[in-house]
């Protein structure tokens, strides 16, 4: 399986973003699907996650009530919406699926990874 992230770009603090995340299968629907964020110099962090139906999503403290993930498996795809954007959010935003239906926080139990895109927060 093959993900293609895009919606990355540079936006002021306060500012807002909607990351995609589509999947090259529709097998993908029955997949746990989650976001992870890698800054420069640091590894990367678990940020959210949605099980395969939705029923079941998790945040990381430093995005819960900012951050919203969705899916919508009829096009694949998974969403991260990014809103209030502070500058450490700066960073390589993946999506990664995993081959269980459950959301995960543990980026060991995911298989495939997009390519990452970029996210940049100026104060």
């Amino acid at each position: 399986v093959q993900l293609q992230a895009s919606g990355g770009g540079m936006v002021q603090a306060g500012g807002s973003l909607r990351l995609s995340c589509t999947a090259s299968r529709r097998s993908t629907s029955n997949h746990g699907m989650g976001w992870f964020r890698q800054a420069r110099g640091k590894e990367r962090e678990f940020v959210a996650a949605i099980s395969w139906n939705g029923g079941r999503i998790d945040y990381s403290d430093s995005v819960k009530g900012r951050f919203t993930i969705s899916r919508d498996n009829a096009k694949s795809t998974v969403y991260l919406q990014l809103s209030s954007l502070k500058p450490e959010d700066t960073a390589l935003y993946y999506c990664a699926g995993a081959y269980r239906s459950c959301a995960t926080v543990d980026s060991t139990q995911y298989a495939y990874w997009g390519q990452g895109t970029q996210v940049t927060v100026s104060s």
